[in-house]
């Protein structure tokens, strides 16, 4: 079966750091760009984040460059989102996807794997 889970989702005080990871089971990510997405209650999916699959290209949305990092570790099928300087409006479900390429788009269409989420709350 081809999957992917999220996990490291969780509470924590504004300011505080999480790292989420994306992990794959059935295929191999060597092949996929890996997107972030998250979703808060009552609002549209948005993409957060996305690295390509060498990893030598890496996208980020305005709302979170310069606090989070995304990263991957093809040995271990995995990608990672390191959270930093969490504030309360990062409060949602994070999701990770794949897709053939990143491009900053993050056109939901183009990702074809995706996983069934991760909590995220940042609150006090």
């Amino acid at each position: 079966q081809l999957q992917l889970v999220e996990s490291g989702g969780g509470l924590v005080q504004p300011g505080g750091s999480l790292r989420l990871s994306c992990a794959a089971s059935g295929f191999t990510l060597d092949y996929y760009a890996i997107g972030w997405f998250r979703q808060a209650p009552g609002k549209e999916r948005e993409g957060v984040s996305c690295i390509s699959s060498s990893g030598g290209g890496t996208n980020y949305a305005g709302s979170v460059k310069g606090r989070f990092t995304i990263s991957r570790d093809n040995a271990k099928n995995t990608v990672y989102l390191q959270m930093n300087s969490l504030k309360p409006e990062d409060t949602a479900d994070y999701y990770c996807a794949a897709a053939r390429g990143c491009d900053g788009s993050y056109y939901v269409d183009d990702y074809v794997y995706w996983g069934q989420g991760t909590q995220v709350t940042v609150s006090s």
